[in-house]
């Protein structure tokens, strides 16, 4: 797999996280899952989101204090997406991350290592993007095709459009 997403499985730097992160679809210990991002395919198409500050992401954050995973992708797709999810959850790997923080992010996460689960799912659209006070404010949600969102993703990490191939083979 590394031979074919060579971009994904590089060694990364994040410098606005102080974070060295590695791809992996080797399986993170669930409390070390910081963060959880979500592919939610809606037919043939995948769910993106643009915000003001950073431009396109996939639908995704950070896991609030004793929140499941499930419960955060719940939480995520509402507030950013105004999705749900409409089938199973997968599982497709994860970013494993070493920070050189002093701190952790979050008090109630753990430090100095840490994880960023990808998942992909169907989901449906059912509302507009909650946007909470204290997250993105998403001003616009689009479902692109394949190749669309893996040039507005990859504007932003070149590794992106490996990520969604990944997730486009993962649903069979």
């Amino acid at each position: 797999m590394k031979i074919d997403r060579p971009l994904l499985f590089a060694p990364q730097r994040w410098e606005w996280g102080g974070l060295d992160a590695v791809f992996s679809t080797s399986a993170p210990a669930d409390e070390l899952v910081t963060n959880v991002h979500v592919a939610g395919f809606v037919g043939d198409r995948i769910v993106v989101c643009r915000d003001e500050r950073h431009g396109w992401f996939l639908p995704g954050g950070t896991r609030e204090a004793g929140e499941s995973i499930g419960e955060c992708v719940a939480r995520e797709l509402a507030e950013e997406a105004g999705a749900r999810l409409a089938g199973e959850l997968r599982w497709i790997g994860a970013h494993h991350c070493v920070s050189d923080r002093p701190e952790p992010y979050r008090p109630h996460q753990p430090h100095p290592e840490k994880a960023w689960l990808w998942c992909a799912a169907e989901v449906e659209i059912v509302g507009e993007p909650g946007n909470p006070d204290d997250g993105e404010q998403v001003v616009e949600v689009r479902l692109a095709a394949v190749a669309e969102a893996q040039t507005l993703l990859g504007a932003s990490a070149d590794w992106m459009p490996d990520l969604i191939a990944l997730a486009v083979e993962s649903r069979g």
